[in-house]
C-alpha cells in the first residue's frame, strides 16, 4: 500500500512539473507578440545623463512628466518613439516635442494613476470574466482620445523592444506625429503670456490663477445667462402672436443655459487653457449643459405648438367633448412622450460621441450588461414600470384626456397623462395625482369610454302613503322642462326598495355628460322635494311606535 502511495505521489509530481514547463514554454512562445520591434538607434535619441525609467506604463508616464517639469527635456525626449524622424531631426526636434506633449498632457489629461498599469506587460489582472483583455499582455495603451477640427487624435503608449535590449514603453510614433496639432489646439492660450509667473504655481492639482479665475468666470457666465433669460422674457411680452409669445416664455431658462455654454466655449477658445482636471470636468459639463439646453428649448417649443393646436382645435377639455376630440388630445400627449424619448436618446448619443465615450464604455457596458440589468431592474423598477404603463395607456387608450371617471370613490376628469403619473381634476377643482402603474392596476369606471351620456338616478325615501303614480307624472313634467335632460323617452321611475320605515323611490333621467348630469340631478331633486313639501307633507317618513295590547293587571290582583 505504501509503495502504491509513493508511486502515485511521484507521478503527480511529474505531471505538475510537466504542466508547469508546458505553461512556461507557451508563455515564452507568445511573449514575442507582446511588443513592437524597433531599431536600437531610435532608443538612443536625445542626450543627458539622467537615467530613464521606461519599464512599465505608469513608470514611463510619471518619469516623463517629472523630467519635463524639471526642465530636462533631452532626457524626456527619450520617452518618445522618434523612429519616423531622421537621426539629425531627432536630436533637434525631440526636446521641443517632449515639452509640447507635456503641456498637452497637463491641460487635457486627468491621469488615473491607479488605473495605469504598473506591470511590464500591462496585463489586466482582474475584471469582468467576459472581458477579452483580462489575463492577456498588451503592447499598447490609450491614454486620451481628443477631437480637433472634427478629427480624432489619441495620446498612446506602446511597448517596444530592440534586439538585445529589454522591452520599454514609449509614446507611439502616431502620438509624436500629432503633437504639433495637439499643442496648437490645447497649448497655452494667447492671454496666458500676460499671467505673472508666480500665479502659475500648482495648488491642489490646478495652477493658482485657475483657482482665481474659475469663480469669476462662472459668475460672469451665469450673469450673462440671467441677462439672456430676462431679455427673452421681455421680448415675449411684446410679441402679439400667442404661439410665439408662449414659446418664448417657456424657453427663457433653457436659452439662458445655451447662452452660458456657448459663451464658456468661446472663452476657452479665445485664449484660456485650463489644466487637465479642470478641462476634464469643465468641457463635458459645458457640453451637457448645451445639449440639455437645446433639447429643452426644442421640447418647450413643441409643447407650445401642441398646446395652441389643442386650444384652437379642441378648446377646454372635459367630457362634453366628442370622443374623436378627446382621442386627438390623448394622441397629442402620446406624440409629446415619443418626442421626449427621441430627444433624450439623441442627447445621450451626442454627448457620448462628442466625449468619445463609446470606445471606452462600449466594452464595459457589454461586459457588465448583466449587472446593469439587475441594477436597473431594482433601482428603476418604479420609474420604468410607470413609463411602460403610460405608453400602454397611450396605445390602448382605456382612458383619454377629458374622460369622466370614477376612481376610488372620486368622480374626476382625466386632466393630464404624463410619463409616471396621471393628474385627475375632481368636480370640486381638487387635483389627484396617481402613479400610472397604480392606476392601471386598479379597477375604475370610465363614464366616457363610448360616449359622454349618463343616466342619473335621484333617490327619495318616503312614507308608505306616498303615491308613485302622482310622483311619476310630476317627475315627467319637471324633467321634460329641464334643459339638462335629453332623450325624454328614457325617463323612468320605480319603487326600488321597501321596508318597515317606508319606501325608496328612484327617478331616472338621461343627461348629455356627467357634469351636466350632476347639476341636473340636483335641480330635479330640489323640485321633487318642493312639490312634496307643498302638496303632500304627510308623505315624509314617520316613526311608528308599536304599543303593547295586553291589558295590565290591576294592582293587588293575584
Amino acid at each position: 500500500m505504501r509503495a502504491l502511495l509513493r508511486i502515485s505521489s511521484r507521478l503527480l509530481a511529474v505531471l505538475v512539473i510537466a504542466f508547469a514547463a508546458e505553461g512556461a514554454l507557451a508563455q515564452d512562445e507568445t511573449a514575442e507578440g507582446t511588443w513592437y520591434e524597433i531599431d536600437a538607434a531610435a532608443l538612443e535619441s536625445g542626450e543627458g545623463e539622467t537615467q530613464v525609467q521606461r519599464r512599465t506604463p505608469r513608470e514611463a508616464v510619471r518619469s516623463f512628466l517629472e523630467l519635463t517639469e524639471a526642465g530636462q527635456l533631452n532626457a524626456a525626449a527619450r520617452y518618445l518613439n522618434l523612429s519616423d524622424l531622421t537621426p539629425e531631426r531627432r536630436a533637434e526636434r525631440g526636446p521641443e516635442l517632449a515639452r509640447q506633449l507635456a503641456l498637452v498632457i497637463e491641460r487635457q489629461l486627468w491621469i488615473d494613476w491607479a488605473g495605469l498599469s504598473a506591470r511590464p506587460d500591462a496585463m489586466i489582472e482582474t475584471g469582468a470574466s467576459n472581458n477579452p483583455l483580462v489575463g492577456k499582455p498588451r503592447r499598447d495603451i490609450g491614454l486620451k482620445m481628443v477631437e480637433v477640427d472634427g478629427q480624432a487624435y489619441e495620446i498612446r503608449l506602446g511597448r517596444y523592444k530592440a534586439e538585445g535590449a529589454d522591452a520599454i514603453w514609449l509614446f507611439t510614433p502616431q502620438t509624436v506625429q500629432n503633437i504639433p496639432k495637439l499643442f496648437e489646439a490645447f497649448g497655452p492660450g494667447r492671454f496666458e503670456r500676460y499671467i505673472p509667473e508666480r500665479l502659475n504655481a500648482p495648488v491642489a492639482g490646478l495652477r493658482l490663477w485657475e483657482w482665481l479665475i474659475l469663480p469669476v468666470m462662472l459668475g460672469a457666465l451665469f450673469g450673462f445667462g440671467w441677462i439672456v433669460s430676462r431679455t427673452v422674457g421681455a421680448a415675449a411680452k411684446r410679441v402679439e402672436r400667442p404661439v410665439i409669445r408662449q414659446a418664448l416664455e417657456r424657453v427663457r431658462v433653457p436659452l439662458g443655459l445655451v447662452a452660458v455654454a456657448v459663451a464658456a466655449q468661446f472663452m476657452l477658445e479665445l485664449g484660456v487653457s485650463f489644466s487637465g482636471p479642470a478641462t476634464t470636468l469643465l468641457r463635458p459639463f459645458l457640453l451637457i449643459v448645451m445639449v440639455a439646453g437645446i433639447g429643452i428649448t426644442a421640447l418647450k417649443v413643441v409643447d407650445a405648438v401642441l398646446d395652441r393646436i389643442t386650444l384652437g382645435v379642441i378648446g377646454e377639455i372635459d367630457d362634453t367633448r366628442s370622443l374623436d376630440e378627446r382621442e386627438l388630445y390623448t394622441s397629442i400627449y402620446a406624440i409629446r412622450r415619443v418626442i421626449v424619448l427621441l430627444m433624450v436618446g439623441i442627447a445621450v448619443i451626442v454627448v457620448l460621441s462628442r466625449l468619445n465615450l463609446f470606445d471606452s464604455l462600449g466594452m464595459s457596458l457589454l461586459a457588465s450588461a448583466g449587472v446593469l440589468t439587475v441594477l436597473l431592474g431594482i433601482a428603476g423598477q418604479a420609474v420604468l414600470g410607470n413609463i411602460m404603463a403610460s405608453l400602454q395607456i397611450a396605445l390602448a387608450k382605456p382612458i383619454r384626456i377629458g374622460d369622466s371617471i370614477l376612481f376610488e370613490g372620486n368622480w374626476a376628469y382625466v386632466e393630464s397623462i404624463f410619463y409616471t403619473f396621471l393628474r385627475l381634476r375632481t368636480w370640486d377643482e381638487r387635483r389627484i395625482i396617481v402613479p400610472v402603474k397604480y392606476f392601471v392596476s386598479q379597477p375604475f369606471e370610465n363614464w366616457s369610454v363610448k360616449d359622454a351620456r349618463i343616466l342619473k338616478t335621484i333617490t327619495i325615501f318616503l312614507d308608505h302613503r306616498a303615491d308613485m303614480e302622482i310622483l311619476r307624472e310630476v317627475f315627467f313634467d319637471i324633467a321634460r322642462e329641464d334643459e339638462g335632460v335629453i332623450e325624454h323617452d328614457q325617463l323612468f321611475t320605480a319603487v326600488t326598495a321597501h321596508g318597515e320605515a317606508g319606501q325608496e323611490m328612484s327617478f331616472y333621467a338621461m343627461s348629455p355628460d356627467p357634469s351636466t348630469g350632476w347639476e341636473t340631478a340636483m335641480r330635479l331633486r330640489e323640485k321633487l322635494l318642493k312639490h312634496i313639501r307643498e302638496n303632500h307633507p304627510d308623505w315624509w317618513p314617520q316613526d311608528r311606535v308599536e304599543l303593547d295590547r295586553q291589558p295590565r293587571k290591576e294592582a293587588g290582583e293575584n
